[in-house]
């Protein structure tokens, strides 16, 4: 699109994500067994006919920047942008706008006369045409993208109040008082008795109105730069009507994943003209030898020699010994790490394994007779590569687990 450029905030620590993104930054979190988060805005943006694309990063930046420049076509223009390096000072981004705020300078270099704000941690599928259309119509200086939620989410999100016009009246962000969440609930319905309209964390700004709100105080978009315009007006909200996730702790990660093991699952929006881009790989088709496999996604390069595999997702270079069973699983996998080991497969599971409620990171070996199955229904733990979250049993990058090891 002509005069529009993507500006994604690429710089989360994900500390919800832990133990996950103990040696990754979020957006550079992989689902689906091959994709990362950061795939998602940016392809996005290229279908989009985007051709300009900021990513500000800031933690563990390096890998997310390797990943994007061996991936990404040449004719887009994909720009990385960290924190300027300071000697001996750590200078870290202080909070979504104040990203913006210290790369204006690129981002000013360009003839943009909207600038497109996107999570870097987010799943969904959109052509952002829709919704730079809609801001041009409404002449808002800000569109808001929104969708319905349940309560549950309400509170982790910045809340809208609109008019019929879809100008937005009010907003509020992440409500917690029962007073602030009565006065933003949507009339009910049959369907849905009580829903709230959400912020999705994408954001279209008019040029000069975004300029004008960063001259002033206030380092986070949701806290201070909406609430600012809010009082200036003039901003709309975009319905979005579709699958949206934020993938904000291990028990939506856990969850957003498995979902793609459903034959209808919004993945199916991507195309093969209008691909989610991820790294050609060059693996072999996978090898699947006496294994029963149900409703389980099963990527390039890896063996499968496994009793059973049910509902679960394995990852690219991975290898299932015999009669071992999983069930309910990510095995993340990453053809990247097998070739950097010089190892066969980035994750191998022993013999007569029972793996179940799991999620196995990348570069582990698990040894023969191992049971991960949480048999105390623990919803926290702590160990040396053993963690649980959400009631999720998680098994860190590099991790070496012992034959007969129980949990």
């Amino acid at each position: 699109m002509d005069r529009v450029i993507s500006v994604i905030l690429a710089g989360g620590e994900g500390t919800r994500l832990f133990p996950l993104t103990r040696g990754r930054c979020k957006p550079d979190v992989r689902f689906a067994g091959r994709y990362r988060l950061i795939d998602i805005p940016i392809s996005n943006s290229i279908h989009s006919n985007i051709q300009q694309i900021f990513v500000l990063s800031q933690h563990f930046k390096d890998p997310l920047h390797q990943h994007i420049l061996s991936t990404y076509p040449t004719s887009h223009q994909i720009h990385l942008l960290s924190p300027k390096d300071i000697p001996g000072k750590k200078n870290l981004f202080k909070g979504t706008a104040d990203a913006v705020r210290q790369n204006l300078g690129a981002i000013l270099h360009t003839n943009a006369e909207y600038i497109l704000i996107l999570a870097g941690d987010q799943l969904y599928h959109m052509n952002y045409r829709g919704m730079i259309d809609f801001a041009k119509q409404e002449g808002a200086d800000l569109v808001i993208a929104s969708l319905p939620v349940q309560e549950g989410d309400a509170k982790r999100m910045g809340l809208l109040r609109i008019d019929e016009r879809s100008r937005v009246l009010d907003f509020f962000e992440k409500p917690t008082e029962r007073k602030t969440l009565d006065s933003f609930a949507l009339p009910p319905t049959c369907d849905h008795p009580q829903e709230y309209l959400g912020s999705m964390g994408i954001y279209v700004f008019k040029r000069d109105a975004l300029l004008s709100l960063l001259s002033n105080e206030g380092d986070d978009f949701g806290k201070h730069i909406i609430p600012a315009q809010m009082k200036k007006g003039n901003v709309s909200a975009y319905y979005y009507q579709g699958y949206w996730e934020d993938i904000g702790t291990i028990g939506a990660y856990y969850r957003a994943n498995l979902a793609l093991t459903n034959c209808q699952n919004w993945m199916q929006a991507f195309d093969e003209t209008n691909q989610l881009f991820t790294p050609h790989y060059n693996l072999t088709t996978p090898f699947i030898k006496n294994s029963a496999i149900t409703d389980s996604l099963i990527n390039e390069g890896s063996l499968i020699e496994a009793k059973e595999v049910t509902h679960s997702i394995i990852g690219t270079k991975t290898h299932l010994k015999e009669n071992s069973i999983i069930r309910d699983s990510i095995i993340i996998g990453d053809h990247s790490i097998a070739e950097k080991t010089r190892a066969c497969y980035s994750v191998v599971v022993g013999k007569d394994c029972v793996i179940q409620k799991a999620i196995i990171d990348s570069d582990v070996v698990i040894g023969d007779r191992v049971q991960l199955i949480n048999k105390n229904q623990l919803q926290k733990f702590d160990s040396d590569g053993v963690y649980i979250r959400d009631g999720i049993i998680i098994v860190t990058m590099g991790a070496r687990i012992s034959a007969g090891f129980e949990i």
